[in-house]
């Protein structure tokens, strides 16, 4: 059962909340959006960078570097070592009750400094983005302990490998999207638990098996048919795979095959429980939830694994007790955030690392009770904080998201751009 129909704001369609999630707000202490779902995700995701790579310098030393910014940014772009050392430290301002809360925070946004490229922990990784304890790695974006892994997107714990998209611990495999746990497989899509194989669709526990769809615990197979391990090697030996072209030949046979014989699923979904949306894995009481692993009690959500209770938000990881939150690493009880890591009881903050207790902050590292990035006492700052609260709401922008002019990218350069395709007059 949804609750009462309201008309979004944005593109005027109808929309409703599931109960669940206004229970949620009401928890978070937060007004129920005045978007509908698509609106609300399309405007988390275009604070989510993902433009081309630049040649800028670094603003604190002048060093050359490769950048997701370009050299005429409306902010500071330190390179990423310079950002987490203690040579500089984050400006701030003093709170203006004449001035709307977002256009301060605009302000304190601008002046504040921003890493060349979003990561830590990584060895020659230059020309990747939003890439985490990764080594050898090269034109790739959001990665987390992978190594040798070229031209790649949203892969985890993946070595030696080109061409992934959205693919966990694949090893030795090239073109492969939505593949979990492969080593040596090429050319596949939406499989499983894998070796050894080429041209696979809709695949689980299969060895040895060559342009096959809808198979399971199979071994040595070609087009679907049984084959003693001497005929497979024999017929997989008379394919000329080393020519580009052939392969090219042999990937649109493979198409038309899958579109005619194979069986396709209504979703993607595996291991879930009491739950609704598209490409979700051992996921609990998720709703319109989309690429989602590890999860449980996550609603309105798209892109994040091992979270628990997180609401209205994108590309979460690993926290719980979210709401209203683009990018988010490791985090407790926020609220209307982006890009931060470990943070924990905060609201409006902007790429924040290691803070507590902070509201409307830009760029600070291991602080607590700020406010503009000024530190207040923990008495002062509560009061403060619930003191512009109040104010937010009498501007009716308590609750709502960063707004658009906020975005560290053009729209046509974030994510919300590969999802919400849009002309330049309509942005």
């Amino acid at each position: 059962m949804n609750t009462e129909v309201k008309q979004c704001i944005t593109c005027k369609s109808k929309f409703s909340m599931l109960p669940m999630a206004v229970d949620f707000y009401k928890k978070m202490d937060s007004p129920l959006p005045k978007q509908c779902f698509d609106c609300r995700n399309m405007q988390r995701l275009a604070f989510w960078p993902f433009g081309k790579f630049h040649k800028r310098t670094c603003d604190l030393t002048g060093e050359n570097i490769i950048s997701i910014y370009g050299p005429h940014t409306r902010f500071p772009v330190y390179k990423n070592s310079e950002w987490y050392s203690d040579k500089w430290e984050a400006p701030s301002i003093d709170i203006d009750w004449e001035r709307p809360f977002f256009d301060q925070l605009y302000e304190l946004q601008a002046k504040t400094p921003r890493p060349h490229q979003y990561g830590t922990k990584n060895v020659n990784c230059e020309y990747s983005d939003d890439v985490w304890s990764c080594k050898n790695c090269y034109l790739s974006r959001s990665m987390l302990e992978c190594e040798n892994v070229s031209y790649s997107y949203r892969v985890l714990y993946c070595r030696d490998s080109f061409d992934l998209v959205y693919s966990y611990y694949a090893d030795q495999s090239y073109d492969c999207i939505y593949c979990f746990k492969v080593f040596n497989v090429k050319y596949a899509f939406d499989v499983r638990d894998s070796l050894d194989s080429s041209f696979l669709y809709d695949c689980r526990n299969v060895r040895n098996c060559f342009m096959c769809w809808n198979l399971r615990n199979k071994e040595y197979h070609i087009l679907n048919q049984p084959y003693t391990k001497e005929e497979y090697f024999k017929r997989i030996a008379e394919y000329n795979l080393n020519s580009f072209a052939e392969t090219g030949r042999l990937k649109k046979e493979f198409q038309e095959l899958v579109k005619k014989e194979a069986y396709h699923k209504v979703d993607y979904n595996v291991k879930i429980t009491n739950s609704d949306g598209n490409y979700l894995t051992e996921c609990k009481e998720c709703h319109s939830a989309f690429f989602l692993e590890k999860a449980e009690n996550c609603v309105y959500f798209f892109r994040g694994t091992q979270n628990k209770d997180c609401y209205d938000s994108v590309g979460i990881l690993d926290s719980e007790l979210i709401l209203n939150t683009s990018q988010l690493s490791y985090g407790y009880n926020l609220k209307h955030t982006s890009y931060c890591t470990d943070v924990r009881d905060s609201e409006y903050v902007d790429f924040c690392v290691n803070c507590r207790d902070c509201f409307g902050c830009v760029g600070l590292r291991n602080k607590q009770f700020c406010i503009f990035n000024k530190q207040y006492p923990e008495e002062e700052y509560r009061s403060l904080v619930l003191r512009l609260k109040e104010k937010m709401k009498s501007e009716g922008v308590y609750g709502e998201f960063f707004p658009y002019k906020m975005a560290i990218e053009g729209y046509n350069f974030s994510l919300a751009a590969l999802h919400y395709e849009k002309t330049k007059e309509e942005i």
